[in-house]
């Protein structure tokens, strides 16, 4: 990403949910934007301009935007690792409020190595009930002394 468009995590929170907006709606308008990531329209406006500059959008004021292939390529992947976290931290028992909270401050600061762990864990703990179970129940354990 490139540093003119401010904090890759702001960029990528952007294009994961113009994607999410696109998937569910069919579009996405500044309006759509703003209202779900709780800011003012002028600051999506000025990003907007920003991603469409940088080739992750094609962005008209006033008509519309769309995802380049680049643009959507990237809010899939931010999306996968959305879901992988959410998913593994499921399988893991957090509750919903915590998971969603944590998600939020680790998502964009893992690197694809970390990704591909937590997902082979994931994926090895599906196939070991048991030994999943025993981990939840060394959680419930160590939370009561915490």
């Amino acid at each position: 990403m490139n540093a003119s468009l401010g904090s890759s995590a702001a960029v990528e929170d952007y294009l994961e949910r113009i994607l999410e907006l696109m998937t569910k709606k069919g579009y996405a308008r500044v309006v759509d934007i703003a209202a779900s990531l709780n800011i003012s329209q002028a600051s999506v406006t000025n990003m907007l301009q920003r991603l469409d500059a940088e080739g992750f959008i094609n962005y008209e004021k006033y008509r519309g935007l769309i995802l380049t292939e680049a643009g959507e390529a990237v809010a899939r992947a931010i999306a996968h690792r959305h879901q992988l976290l959410t998913d593994f931290l499921t399988l893991l028992g957090v509750p919903s409020e915590v998971r969603e909270h944590d998600i939020e401050g680790i998502e964009h600061h893992m690197s694809p190595s970390t990704l591909l762990a937590i997902e082979s864990l994931a994926t090895e703990l599906k196939k070991h009930p048991a030994l999943l179970k025993k981990i939840k129940a060394a959680q419930k354990k160590t939370s009561k002394h915490a």
